[in-house]
């Protein structure tokens, strides 16, 4: 009996055996991993913005040139007028009065121009018959002289009259849209009674706005002065809802000089404007593409850590280890930064997971933008090539 217990207890022994040698060791924790971007040349356009006024391409103000009281608003506030349209009317009848005067001191005048005219031709022949003395045959190419001058005098003063008549009508010296009027009917106007309203030429519209004096000097860094470059400068409007404006404007003129209390340069641009959508006073944002920067290298602003005025990077070397890397950082373009030394094409910068990569440690580098293999509750990594890394 004592046999056969000592048999079965080997055996099962035995059994164990294999079943404690075949125990797992623990793996080592897997490197954590970081999103990473590698680095490569581009070129990049650069652009800056300005706050632009717009401005009709021609505004006429509307004033009174002569005096009288206002009988007529010819014109639609707000509505498209011609050049020529009559957009107010001043009582016209104390300046036809006075042409009319003109009219007839001009022909009493012309009477008496005739008169010394035959004057002179009658005193002529007798003067040198002796028959008249020379003094008399003087007086009347004299008198003939003043009078034709007072004829021109008076030919003066009627087209004067002419012109003073010819200004009770108001017209609109441009095609345009005509503002609102400022002068109602019956009002007393005078060349000085001030603004009685503006046409304002639209189509197309003017856009104002001030660069810096060192703006100014960039760009024509980058173009040979002379050169017609800033002709082909292509304008961008932005409205204060961000929308951008659908039509693409142009670099028209700049102003003659830097303004000395502001040290800007005004720069006048053009749009196009069919429809009318803008609007003289209106604001928007103006965006050029100023120059381009070539073979720069391009990292994520939230790549870049900011440390008491200087900038730094974490890369990932060849063996997969973080360090930090000292960088000068130029122009933001977007969401990314331009770095102008630090850094090299081919050089692999740490977007996502920079807390995990610190100096010298080995970390798991993946694409920016691809789902991290996170480690789960349990301690297992979520993904079958994980677990697959894991057994081996």
């Amino acid at each position: 009996m004592a046999k056969h217990w000592l048999i079965g207890t080997f055996c099962f022994s035995m059994l164990l055996l294999p079943v404690v040698g075949c125990k797992k060791k623990p793996s080592p924790p897997l490197p954590p991993e970081v999103q990473v971007v590698t680095l490569a040349p581009t070129n990049v356009p650069i652009f800056e913005e300005w706050i632009g006024t717009l401005d009709g391409f021609v505004n006429a103000q509307i004033r009174a040139q002569v005096s009288g009281y206002l009988l007529t608003q010819n014109y639609a506030e707000g509505s498209a007028v011609k050049k020529g349209d009559v957009l107010f009317q001043i009582d016209p009848r104390p300046f036809q009065a006075a042409l009319d005067q003109a009219d007839a001191k001009l022909t009493q005048d012309q009477a008496q121009a005739g008169k010394t005219a035959l004057d002179v031709k009658r005193y002529t022949p007798l003067a040198k018959e002796q028959a008249i003395s020379e003094e008399e045959l003087d007086n009347a190419v004299q008198a003939n002289l003043a009078a034709e001058a007072q004829v021109k005098a008076d030919e003066a003063a009627v087209e004067n009259a002419q012109l003073n008549l010819g200004f009770t009508k108001i017209m609109s010296p441009i095609d345009g849209l005509a503002g609102i009027a400022l002068a109602q009917i019956g009002d007393l106007l005078s060349p000085s009674s001030g603004l009685l309203t503006t046409v304002s030429t639209l189509n197309p519209i003017k856009v104002n706005f001030q660069i810096s004096e060192q703006s100014h000097l960039n760009f024509w860094r980058q173009h040979a002065a002379g050169s017609g470059a800033e002709t082909n400068l292509e304008l961008q409007l932005i409205f204060s809802d961000g929308s951008v404006y659908a039509q693409k404007g142009k670099f028209l003129f700049a102003d003659r000089q830097i303004n000395p209390n502001t040290g800007t340069l005004q720069i006048v641009g053009l749009f196009s404007n069919a429809n009318l959508v803008l609007r003289p006073g209106q604001y928007g944002r103006v965006r050029a593409q100023t120059h381009t920067i070539t073979n720069a290298l391009l990292v994520p602003q939230r790549a870049v850590v900011q440390l008491q005025g200087s900038y730094q990077v974490t890369i990932v070397g060849e063996t997969n280890t973080a360090h930090l890397q000292p960088v000068t950082v130029g122009e933001q373009v977007g969401p990314d930064w331009i770095i102008e030394s630090g850094l090299r094409p081919g050089d692999r910068v740490v977007v996502e997971g920079t807390q995990k990569a610190k100096e010298d440690a080995v970390v798991n580098p993946i694409p920016f933008g691809t789902e991290t293999n996170q480690i789960g509750q349990a301690g297992m990594p979520t993904n079958a090539a994980a677990q697959t890394n894991q057994t081996k």
